[in-house]
Parts: C-alpha cells; structure tokens; sequence
C-alpha cells in the first residue's frame, strides 16, 4: 500500500526532500504524493517538478492544503518554530505527522505537540537524519554487538569552517545558539545513541571567538552523564579554521572495556584489547578497517520508509515524538546549563516541563 502524502515546505532543506528523500519511496510504491505546500512560489514551483505534480495539487498556504488534500500523514519541512501551528492542522485532518528536527523551537511546544499527537492517537516521528546516515547506522551496530563490552565513554567532535556571513545559512548566523540548537540537535542525539541510556546530567559552556561573524556562540564543549553509567564528551564548532570534521565527516570514538570504535570522516576502524597483554598500545589509522553496511535507503529516505512500517503495524520508530523529546531535552538542558554556567539533570528538567504542559489551544 503507497500512503498518500502531503508535503509542507519546499524551499531550502525541503527541496532536497523533493528531490532526494521522498522520490525513492515514490519509486518503490511506499508513498504518494499527493499535495505540496510552500508560501513562495518560485519554491513551490520547483518542488512540483521534482515530485511531477500536476499544479492544482500545490498550494501557498498550509490551511487551504489541509483543507482541500485527502492524505495519510503530512512531512513538515518548516521552520520549527511553525512546526506546531502544522501540526495542528493534520491533526484536525485526522492525520499522522513525520516531521523535521527539532520537534519544536522550544522546550514547551515540543512537550505541547507529544501531547496533542497521544490525545489524538495519531502517530508522529522526527527526522534525525544523521544518526541513520550510512555511517553512524555501521558504528552502532558495531557497537551494539556485545564484542566490544560496556561503554565507558562515546566522544564526538564537528568542526566545520562556517565563520564568514551567510556561509552556514544567514538565519544561523542571527541565532543565540546556532552550534547547540542547529548542530549539536544531531550531535547529541548521536551520542546518547550510542550510549544506550538516556542522559542524566549535561553541562555545557558556549562562546564565540572574536573572528565569529555570528550573533550568538558557535562554539561548545558539553560533557554527558548516562543511566548506564556511560560518559560522554561533545566539542562543536562553526568557526573552526581548516573543516577537520565537518558535516557527513564528524569523528565520534566509542571506548568500550574490551576495545574502541572510531569514526572518522566516514572511515570506521576497531580496536580489539588483547586479553593475554598486560598493556595494550595502539594507533589512530592501524586499527581493523569495518566496511560500511549495504543499503539502498539511508538517512531520511529511510526514516520515511521506516515510519510506514510503522503505519503498517510495525514497530515504532527509534524517532517516534515520545522518544525524541530525550533529544529535544539535551539542547535545551544545554542551553540551560550554558546559562546557569553548572550541570543540569536533564531528566528532571524535560519532567518540569511535562508537569506544566497543557493540550489546550495556545
């Protein structure tokens, strides 16, 4: 069964939507598209090109399109802080929601939207693209296989050289916390990943060096407590000066009692401890070279695929909106903490917020 889609948003990060993510699953029957929304024209005109829409299938405003197109779930690739007002409308239509990160531009809205989606008994999922990227997807499992043992630490470091105006996207440039609020919402939320336990404490400190041509700070260090007793360690910046490890290159090092795992710029290696040596010594680019693993659909294009099997009976998706408001919570327990300037105990913080959110309409 192809399930019927409506498309919100076409321009910037959502024409690659139309031209990357959603044609494989129209290629191979898991959806269709059926209506297409962006306010400016020029944008909507290319996204319809992309999918072969015919034009009265497209529209400039969302309400006309919820009203007027029969469809099983809505993306939304809007700004998030418009993400609630969408929400709203497919679930006035009765429909499910697959919607771009982060769930909400705040901590109250993200909490507002799980909410209404639960009251609804409608189905909604995040696209955290990067944690199901072709590489990350390969080091998890590594993880995940019992040969390495216990997590200790999971560390990850982006350095991308983004510091001249307009070279990471102007809106990010104007932002109080473009690293933490646009980059590290990956970042985090692939750490905790491969930690395996929900976050309990993170601490941040965030600045901006003088040769940043940003408003706010571009560059973080966090550290990460778990529930498994895992640690983690994020270092984040838009203002590095050589790329070392920019977006799709991150380094992420995953060290376990019996080994390491190593990502680096899409190349993974693992080191194994030998039990019969008292003292092991090893080198970066010496270790076991791991392939990545096979497959046609990755990173969003997936999470499409994934969320209709999850419409299909299946099981729910690792970013399903309940789950991912432990993704959610890291960012702003981290904007927090950078506040505060001391830790914050991320699970009391999200429960605050639950404990104060309503389903009533704002």
């Amino acid at each position: 069964m192809a399930y019927k889609v409506l498309h919100v948003g076409a321009g910037g990060f959502g024409e690659y939507w139309c031209r990357e993510y959603l044609p494989p699953n129209i290629a191979d029957g898991t959806i269709e598209v059926v209506g297409l929304v962006d306010i400016n024209p020029k944008a909507l005109e290319i996204g319809r090109k992309h999918l072969n829409l015919e034009s009265a299938q497209c529209f400039t405003s969302a309400a006309q399109a919820f009203g007027a197109v029969d469809a099983d779930f809505c993306t939304i690739v809007v700004p998030p802080a418009h993400h609630e007002s969408i929400v709203d409308l497919a679930l006035g239509r009765g429909m499910h929601i697959l919607s771009e990160k982060p769930i909400a531009d705040t901590m109250e809205a993200s909490v507002r939207i799980a909410d209404k989606v639960n009251a609804a008994g409608r189905q909604m999922g995040v696209t955290m693209s990067h944690r199901f990227d072709q590489d990350k997807s390969t080091l998890r499992a590594i993880v995940r296989d019992s040969a390495l043992g216990p997590i200790n630490t999971v560390s990850g470091r982006f350095a991308g050289d983004y510091r001249s105006y307009d070279s990471w996207s102007r809106f990010r440039h104007e932002m109080v916390h473009p690293m933490l609020i646009e980059g590290a919402v990956h970042h985090l939320d692939i750490i905790a990943d491969l930690a395996g336990a929900p976050c309990t404490s993170i601490y941040a400190r965030t600045w901006k060096p003088q040769w940043a041509e940003y408003k706010g700070d571009t560059d973080v260090i966090v550290m990460m407590d778990f529930a498994n007793g895992a640690h983690g360690v994020y270092e984040g910046s838009s203002t590095q000066a050589t790329g070392l490890n920019s977006w799709c290159r991150e380094y992420f090092r995953v060290e376990a009692a019996f080994g390491t795992a190593i990502l680096d710029h899409r190349e993974i290696e693992v080191f194994h401890r030998d039990p019969n040596r008292i003292k092991q010594l090893s080198r970066h680019g010496k270790g076991q070279q791991v392939q990545l693993l096979p497959g046609v659909k990755w990173e969003n294009a997936l999470l499409i695929e994934q969320f209709c099997h999850r419409l299909d009976g299946g099981p729910p998706m690792p970013t399903n909106v309940e789950d991912n408001l432990q993704s959610v919570a890291l960012v702003f327990a981290a904007i927090e903490s950078a506040r505060l300037g001391q830790p914050v105990k991320v699970q009391e913080f999200l429960q605050s917020f639950r404990n104060s959110a309503s389903i009533a309409p704002r």
